[in-house]
């Protein structure tokens, strides 16, 4: 029986990843605050592994993305941006994604325009509501001078 941490291997055997590539496996999987509380932990046992540490997150850019999780998948999402433009060499396939494509987008346009006018009319309806009060308020100040002057 094989471990389960073990994978296929090619040549139909198995390859067991090393202890370091297991326990960066088991860091990624609990995300960035795992990589950083590693760290701490090896400055305070010590110094040169929290060190080593800082520079291996900073090296493997751990330390800016917003998670290790989504490290690999953003790298998978922009390659399959790249796919999408790449012809299938199928020509009536590549016609109908490329006018699918452009409908999409026409609807986003479509959609955002109609997002900002629904901004637009609340900020107006804010705006008006705000000159009403102060005009309201304005109207009561006047009628308590003419009052106070009588």
């Amino acid at each position: 029986m094989t471990p389960a941490h073990a994978t296929a291997h090619t040549d139909g055997g198995f390859y067991r990843p090393s202890w370091l590539q297991r326990s960066e496996n088991w860091l990624d999987s609990k995300g960035k605050g795992a990589w950083i509380a590693a760290m701490v932990l090896g400055f305070v046992v010590f110094w040169p592994v929290g060190l080593a540490l800082l520079a291996y997150m900073i090296w493997s850019k751990r330390m800016f993305s917003k998670s290790c999780r989504r490290h690999g998948e953003r790298y998978e999402m922009r390659r399959s941006g790249y796919a999408a433009m790449k012809s299938s060499g199928n020509t009536a396939f590549d016609a109908y994604k490329t006018e699918t494509l452009r409908r999409l987008e026409q609807e986003q346009d479509a959609f955002e325009s109609f997002l900002q006018r629904l901004r637009d009319a609340k900020d107006k309806a804010e705006f008006d509501q705000f000159m009403g009060e102060r005009a309201r308020r304005a109207g009561e100040e006047s009628d308590e001078d003419k009052r106070e002057d009588a």
